[in-house]
């Protein structure tokens, strides 16, 4: 990228996000529907290189940064130069590796694996579902089997239904329930669960107790992060010899708290959003969580296409053990060069992110 490199055109463009199924609720949220509208920003220079990426949130103030030099904006050994073109961040590192003719792992440093552990994070509480007539843990069990036939071999499950949808004690027999279920369905496959804040640090407890047995991989966002819960989870995974993780920091992370709770021990994973917090910035933190022995697994839920970019920075930067899936396509995008192999999505070695824009 040559110091006489400017910014001549950034252009939105819609896309369509389509999953394979209505998502149902999770702890917090009601239905997440079938799909959504979305952008991407497609970034321009005099030269006659561009890139693009997903963009959100102040996708209407990126036109301040036409004309800009691009040595004062990106630097491809860094990132972003300047925050406020946090936008950008995707964009920019497709643009910069194009250039060069290299994956954007290359570019973040090539320190991972190509095929990368990914999880479905599609199942939702499709049991309460319709309201009129609830389906059951049936329908737990029909949308893992639909994911296992896509090629998924990881489960993420959404737990924590006595928060807002159920009476609370009953929420969590069926969190007991359906997590019971699923692994006594598929006893080979790595099960994950995700409360999205709706237990107590008592109410984690609890259920990991029931469900000791069930070999489970982490457990995600149980409460709102704060240390004297996570220490009393902590003890009783260390009392108890449980290998479960404790994974955290995807709902509007605290850098500074986020890494002094892991330095502590009292996270193992963390899981700040790929595109919300930024590719740029996980470059600046991986290692110092690699560093303190902590790993690392970007937050993609939302986007097939963040599951793409998730993978190129596990391959990149390393210490990403498993990744999240969303299943689904993205209309006006051809994301064909990824592929789901045995539980693992294999990241291409084309230029950029490997994905082309054909609307």
């Amino acid at each position: 990228m040559g110091s006489d490199q400017r910014l001549t055109e950034i252009e939105l463009i819609d896309i369509d996000v389509r999953y394979p199924r209505t998502i149902g609720r999770n702890a917090r949220l009601g239905s997440h529907g079938a799909g959504f509208p979305a952008r991407v920003a497609r970034v321009s220079t005099n030269t006659g290189a561009s890139g693009w990426g997903v963009v959100e949130g102040r996708a209407g103030e990126l036109q301040q940064w036409v004309g800009y030099p691009l040595e004062e904006l990106f630097e491809p050994s860094v990132g972003l130069l300047d925050p406020a073109a946090a936008p950008l961040d995707l964009a920019l590192h497709d643009l910069a590796a194009r250039a060069a003719a290299v994956p954007v792992f290359a570019l973040l440093g090539g320190r991972g694996e190509r095929s990368v552990p990914c999880y479905s994070g599609a199942i939702y509480f499709d049991d309460l579902d319709p309201e009129d007539a609830p389906r059951g843990v049936s329908a737990v069990l029909e949308n893992c089997a639909a994911d296992w036939s896509s090629g998924y071999r990881a489960f993420k499950l959404k737990i924590g239904r006595g928060n807002r949808w159920m009476d609370r004690q009953a929420g969590f027999v069926r969190d007991v329930e359906v997590t019971r279920a699923v692994r006594e369905h598929y006893p080979d496959a790595r099960l994950l669960v995700d409360v999205n804040d709706g237990y107590t640090p008592g109410e984690t407890i609890a259920f990991l107790r029931a469900v000791a047995d069930c070999d489970l991989y982490w457990i995600e966002e149980p409460f709102q992060e704060e240390a004297a819960g996570l220490l009393a989870v902590r003890d009783y995974l260390r009392e108890s010899g449980s290998r479960v993780l404790i994974a955290d920091g995807e709902w509007q992370p605290e850098e500074d708290s986020l890494l002094e709770l892991a330095r502590s021990g009292l996270i193992d994973v963390l899981l700040m959003d790929v595109l919300t917090f930024g590719l740029t910035a996980w470059r600046r933190v991986m290692p110092q969580l690699a560093q303190m022995g902590v790993a690392a697994s970007p937050h993609a839920w939302g986007q097939p296409l963040k599951t793409a970019y998730a993978a190129q920075l596990a391959t990149g930067l390393g210490n990403v053990e498993v990744v999240e899936g969303v299943p689904g396509g993205t209309g006006g995008v051809d994301a064909s060069a990824y592929r789901l192999d045995g539980g693992s999505i294999v990241v291409p070695d084309q230029p950029g992110f490997g994905l082309t824009l054909t609307g």
